[in-house]
């Protein structure tokens, strides 16, 4: 498989109760994800086939169960879970690109984002 082509899913929104501070924990907030998923399209397109590429609405509910799921303390393990997720879920994506955001980061000063962004392989499983 060539992974020369990409599909992207940008902006997906979800309250989660990530974070190391109990009131993120209580309280929850928005997190947004964005996934690049790394595969072959030209198999679809030739046959305009659903079955042969990757479908990006269960990759939405992939998402939107892992980060209403589960709390864990850090971006980087939410986003690390989604793209072993994805890659799990999805056969004919050879790499995934997952960036979790954390626009309300406990942060005290002005910022307009917190981000993390993990790139996994079809390697990355084994």
């Amino acid at each position: 498989m060539t992974a020369r082509d990409r599909i992207r899913l940008a902006g997906l929104s979800a309250v989660g109760h990530h974070g190391v501070f109990d009131h993120e924990r209580r309280d929850g907030q928005p997190f947004v994800t964005d996934v690049v998923l790394h595969l072959d399209a030209g198999p679809a397109a030739a046959g305009d086939d659903l079955a042969r590429t990757a479908n990006y609405a269960e990759v939405a509910d992939t998402v939107v169960r892992l980060v209403t799921g589960e709390p864990v303390d850090l971006i980087e393990t939410l986003a690390d879970r989604i793209a072993r997720a994805v890659l799990a879920e999805q056969p004919v994506v050879a790499a995934v690109e997952v960036t979790v955001h954390k626009p309300q980061a406990p942060i005290p000063h002005d910022f307009a984002d917190a981000a993390v962004t993990v790139h996994r392989t079809r390697g990355d499983l084994a």
